[in-house]
């Protein structure tokens, strides 16, 4: 490997050891495709005599891919090196002598890939490789962030961010964006993140992102969730609003609702929800809005509402027991409502049989309610007539009787005119 002469061993012609070079390296012997092909990027000729397709460029590539291989096979560390070193001798022999940027490309890629290849034993290998893929992302930003579907921008930015070149990698991410897949830009999105060293700062990058496209709806969200978690709300309700103006989808529509809820603003969440029900074809979605806007009524002691929206939840899905828990919970509410300046007579605790009926419907269409729907019956079972007061009602109540909840009992239960079962 230390040989300078640029002539073919053993007194052969060029094309004679061109040809015992190639077979070698087809047939991965690279043992000998480096033993017959040293001389060419020794002597670096462009044309070889009596073979007009002798291509330099290609053929140093060949020699690259050769010495590499040996050198990540080869145990001693020194024969290790050398033949490393020899590739990137090589590749130095093509930036000396070829000047198109196109080449440059390409081979800083490569290069770079050598470098990762060998971090075991190169000083800095991933410094010097991450310095190659920038060279070839300012030769062509919009190629090299589509290479490798993304990876190697991906290792060029996490040894800038290892080195503490914050602005320098949010300055490629900026640029970079327009060409990344989606994929990429989420990638972008969580290093971002690790850059920023407060959720200020965060706000403070994205509203200048902001500010060069006011309608990136990614940018609004992120904003939007920042701005929540700083308890930003007024600025959290304007981007809600802006991502609604811009697209009232079912997913908008849902955010500017959810922020009404959160803020105890009951009837613009009711405003919103009952649009989102209209904004999607999924059943599921609609039963969650359904019963959304049913606890928006509930918090505002409208149960008839309330009842209203979480029946029309069981109707979208079935098979969901939350629903009924909820009407549950809308019937206990009402003995709270009727008795709240008075002592509860017998008759209110009838209502808790309806309650516990809901509840052992929840139950038994939605196994996974069965800890909920035990923790509320520990609530609402104690409270049910005694069998003192069912003994002294006019007739006296048996178990399995049917029993009418409705004016009858009070004015206030005459909206839930359903029938029990006395318990």
């Amino acid at each position: 490997m230390a040989q300078t002469a640029a002539t073919p061993p053993g007194g052969l012609s060029e094309i004679q050891a061109y040809s015992i070079f190639y077979e070698n390296y087809k047939n991965q012997s690279y043992q000998g495709a480096i033993k017959f092909g040293r001389w060419i990027w020794q002597g670096m000729p462009e044309k070889i005599k009596g073979y007009s397709k002798f291509s330099l460029k290609k053929n140093m590539g060949r020699l690259i891919t050769a010495y590499d291989s040996l050198g990540s096979k080869a145990q001693d560390p020194s024969v290790k090196e050398a033949y490393i070193d020899t590739a990137l001798t090589i590749y130095g022999k093509l930036f000396d002598k070829y000047n198109d940027e196109s080449d440059h490309f390409d081979w800083y890629i490569s290069r770079g890939r050598l470098y990762q290849s060998h971090t075991d034993f190169i000083d800095d290998a991933k410094t010097k490789a991450s310095d190659n893929y920038l060279k070839a992302y300012q030769i062509d930003p919009e190629k090299f962030t589509k290479n490798g579907q993304g990876y190697y921008m991906q290792v060029m930015l996490q040894e800038l961010v290892s080195e503490g070149k914050k602005d320098q990698s949010l300055d490629i991410m900026k640029t970079s964006e327009q060409y990344a897949s989606t994929k990429l830009k989420d990638y972008y999105d969580k290093l971002r993140n690790q850059l920023f060293d407060s959720p200020k700062e965060r706000i403070s990058f994205l509203e200048g992102q902001l500010a060069d496209n006011p309608k990136n709806e990614k940018v609004l969200k992120q904003l939007r969730d920042l701005y929540e978690g700083q308890q930003m709300t007024d600025k959290a309700q304007k981007v809600s609003k802006k991502l609604y103006d811009i697209d009232p989808s079912y997913e908008n529509v849902m955010g500017i609702a959810d922020f009404a809820i959160s803020n105890a603003n009951y009837d613009m969440a009711v405003k919103y929800l009952k649009e989102a029900i209209g904004k999607t074809d999924k059943a599921k979605q609609k039963a969650q809005v359904a019963l959304k806007i049913s606890d928006a009524y509930m918090n505002q002691d409208q149960l008839q509402s309330a009842r209203k929206y979480a029946r029309q939840a069981i109707n979208y899905n079935s098979d969901w027991g939350e629903p009924y828990i909820q009407i549950a919970d809308i019937y206990a509410q009402a003995v709270s409502q009727c008795t709240s300046n008075r002592k509860m007579t017998k008759d209110d605790k009838t209502v808790y049989w309806l309650v516990l009926d809901y509840l052992d419907k929840a139950k038994q269409v939605d196994p996974n309610t069965a800890n909920e729907v035990s923790r509320k019956y520990k609530s609402y079972k104690p409270v049910t007539p005694s069998t003192e007061e069912k003994f002294f009602w006019s007739p006296p109540l048996k178990k399995g009787d049917k029993f009418k909840i409705d004016s009858s009992l009070k004015k206030c239960y005459s909206w839930i005119d359903e029938t029990t079962t006395v318990r």
